[in-house]
């Protein structure tokens, strides 16, 4: 007879699927990614640390060019962006989004062809824009009117800069309400139902070194369902519709951007990008159909459904902590390493790697060294009950904006990258040191 207990055990035990699909447990307890042990990644690189399946990210990419095999698929930078990962980008035939200079210089530094690169951004700064014409980005997003005469100036007369123009349908979708973008109350874009998109289209026509090359929208992130993007596409074809009324124009691109949703702990639902590739296809031909136009060519941006699932963060348990009828488990990072817990109550499934135990399972939260009350990790999730100082705990699905949204707090240093592939782990991005925390004070 099965107990409650065995159960519980084998159910953590053999639940790996928001894991990389290379994830083996060669000894109990002892996961590997990549064939690379994870206490063997702690051990030579320390804690925190980031750990990227290099295969991991390029499955990602090939299954997104199978679904979506006649769209340009640009890789969102903004996720997780480092050498390799341009590397492996420009490899497996995405192209790349990117949201400044930083990004976009790193990119071109690292041999990626700069055509194949759209910038985007809300208040594009001098050098984003130097920087793009300089280097001669494949298109630049317009999300404001006063960027239209900013960037016809610095094009020149003789000029030539393609464009699109990040427009609003009016759409809430996404996972929290501080990461939907896609309505009118934002600081994105320009709306589609008060004219001001089409008015800014209008000013656009009127710069002859501007070719506007088709519209944008992105509506939020983590979107788990097939139907906000449906709605987005017969709202922009209609504009195109009435932007082909007023100006005889025909644009030859489509941008539904990203945020396509996945699952950070076992049983939440992704979003199923074989139904959105098939559903987005017949919408977008009924619609121009409908409308007497012809099919743009579709863009997409995925970012953190390439990156995020290729993650893992692994950390060292510093205390053990009960209080009340709460156990606190401190560890050696926390919201300078991954904010996402504290902006917007991002929900993880860490787990004991490194040893074996027969200890029953207890609810505990899992929290960060950082002198804030909202520096918590994982709440109210399930651990072996004899967790202890000098444990190792790992964090699935750590991808995607946690390095790239790391911080300076308490002067901790931002952890390293180590990539994992066919049994051999090795340093992409290294640990942030004392010494360069000290090397960029220079007052006195």
């Amino acid at each position: 007879m099965t107990t409650v207990h065995d159960t519980a055990a084998t159910t953590f035990a053999g639940d790996l699927s928001v894991w990389p699909a290379s994830t083996a447990e060669p000894r109990p307890g002892d996961l590997a990614v990549g064939g690379v042990p994870l206490a063997g990644v702690a051990d030579r690189f320390g804690t925190p640390v980031y750990v990227l399946d290099e295969a991991e990210v390029r499955d990602r990419c090939r299954i997104y060019r199978d679904a979506f095999p006649d769209t340009e698929i640009l890789y969102a930078a903004k996720a997780f962006l480092c050498r390799a990962m341009i590397h492996w980008m420009q490899e497996e035939g995405l192209g790349l989004d990117v949201c400044s200079a930083g990004e976009l210089e790193l990119a071109v530094t690292t041999g990626f062809p700069a055509e194949r690169i759209v910038l985007h951004g809300n208040a594009k700064s001098p050098r984003d824009l130097e920087s793009a014409l300089r280097l001669g980005v494949g298109r630049i997003v317009i999300d404001s009117p006063s960027e239209i005469a900013r960037l016809a100036a610095a094009v020149g007369p003789h000029g030539h800069q393609k464009v699109m123009v990040r427009v609003v349908p009016g759409i809430s979708a996404g996972g929290h309400e501080k990461i939907r973008t896609g309505t009118e109350d934002r600081k994105f874009g320009l709306s589609i139902s008060d004219g001001y998109a089409q008015h800014a289209i209008a000013r656009i026509l009127d710069q002859p070194q501007l070719e506007l090359t088709g519209l944008h929208c992105h509506l939020g992130s983590q979107i788990a369902s097939v139907k906000p993007y449906l709605a987005a596409v017969r709202r922009i074809v209609g504009l195109m519709a009435r932007l082909h009324e007023q100006h005889g124009l025909l644009l030859p691109e489509l941008d539904l951007g990203g945020g396509h949703g996945i699952a950070y702990r076992p049983g939440e639902q992704a979003l199923d990008l074989t139904t959105l590739a098939r559903k987005v296809r017949t919408e977008l031909a009924e619609a121009c159909a409908a409308a007497g136009l012809p099919v743009p060519r579709l863009i997409i941006e995925p970012g953190r459904a390439i990156a995020g699932p290729a993650g893992i963060a692994l950390y060292r348990v510093l205390a053990v902590k009960r209080t009340g009828s709460h156990t606190y488990v401190a560890v050696d990072g926390g919201m300078s390493d991954n904010p996402r817990p504290a902006l917007y109550g991002v929900r993880y499934a860490p787990r004991l790697v490194g040893r074996r135990t027969s200890a029953d399972r207890a609810p505990v939260t899992v929290v960060g060294r950082h002198c804030e009350a909202g520096d918590v990790l994982a709440t109210d999730v399930e651990l072996p009950a004899d967790v202890h100082p000098g444990d190792l705990l790992a964090v699935p699905v750590a991808g995607a904006y946690h390095l790239s949204m790391a911080s300076g707090y308490n002067l901790v240093g931002r952890p390293p990258v180590a990539a994992v592939r066919d049994g051999h782990a090795r340093l992409l991005v290294r640990r942030e040191s004392l010494e360069d925390i000290r090397s960029r004070d220079v007052g006195l």
